[in-house]
């Protein structure tokens, strides 16, 4: 929507985040990329829509992949919960179908995508992503290494591999449009893992 004497653009507070002025851009961000696909997607038609201004948008992400990753993260958020069921099987079928889920429904999956295909030619959308992935490896990390604590899981397991293993595999069905996994498929892409990492029963 353009500004007009109706539509006064948001005002910013500098450096600090609005977050009325945030929640807008983050909004615009998705309905410009969902509309117009990543080769239509600027950030001057984010501002447009957000009605707030460039320099704003570019003092608080740097670039279009910082933008995007922060969308998918705020959506991603709502929906997608790391779990803690109390045995490690449990706990990585529904990490791993979650993610499935969260990527098939809604937008989230498209916003991803849109990050990686950025990453492939962009130094600075790489390094976004790459820190953004770092810090999500670490978070589901913690469900092996708990695994570890409670003797499920070998002490020489390193826990962010793991789970590393079950998200490039959802990565690999993102890129290819193939997200409609079974529970069978699950199942067995879980045990496949586990066979490798159970700790050996006592005796």
């Amino acid at each position: 929507m353009a500004e007009t004497e109706t539509t006064p653009a948001r005002r910013s507070i500098g450096a600090t985040r609005n977050p009325a002025s945030e929640a807008a851009i983050l909004a615009a961000a998705e309905a410009v990329l969902v509309e117009n696909g990543i080769g239509g997607f600027s950030i001057e038609a984010v501002a447009r829509r957000a009605r707030a201004g460039k320099p704003t948008i570019y003092r608080w992400w740097p670039s279009q992949a910082a933008l995007l990753l922060d969308v998918y993260h705020s959506r991603k958020r709502v929906s997608f919960v790391f779990p803690d069921k109390g045995n490690v099987r449990d706990d990585l079928r529904t990490y791993l179908s979650s993610l499935l889920v969260t990527w098939r429904e809604g937008t989230s999956g498209a916003v991803f995508r849109s990050v990686l295909a950025k990453a492939q030619g962009e130094p600075d959308a790489l390094a976004a992503l790459c820190a953004y992935m770092a810090e999500r490896r670490s978070e589901s990390g913690g469900i092996v290494a708990k695994a570890q604590a409670r003797g499920e899981v070998r002490p020489d397991v390193r826990p962010e591999l793991i789970t590393e293993l079950l998200s490039s595999f959802a990565w690999g069905r993102l890129l290819t449009e193939r997200l409609d996994v079974s529970d069978e498929e699950v199942d067995a892409v879980v045990d496949t893992v586990l066979a490798g990492i159970l700790a050996k029963p006592a005796g």
